[in-house]
């Protein structure tokens, strides 16, 4: 795909590419409880991972990673 095809398909839906791809990481931390899978599938830092989970299962503890 062309810059310019990518670039009109953003400006009609209003989004930012770094949006959208939180909301994918968002989605799998719906699916899934599991950090490390977030990190093996997107490549993102542990600690953002668990940040993830926490935000898709509030009531669900996990262990803070330091």
């Amino acid at each position: 795909m062309s810059y310019c095809a990518l670039r009109a398909a953003f400006d009609q839906t209003g989004m930012l590419p770094k949006q959208l791809w939180t909301d994918r990481d968002l989605d799998e931390a719906r699916q899934t409880v599991d950090p490390v899978h977030l990190v093996r599938v997107f490549g993102i830092h542990p600690h953002t991972a668990v940040r993830y989970v926490q935000a898709a299962h509030p009531d669900k503890a996990l262990a803070k990673i330091r």
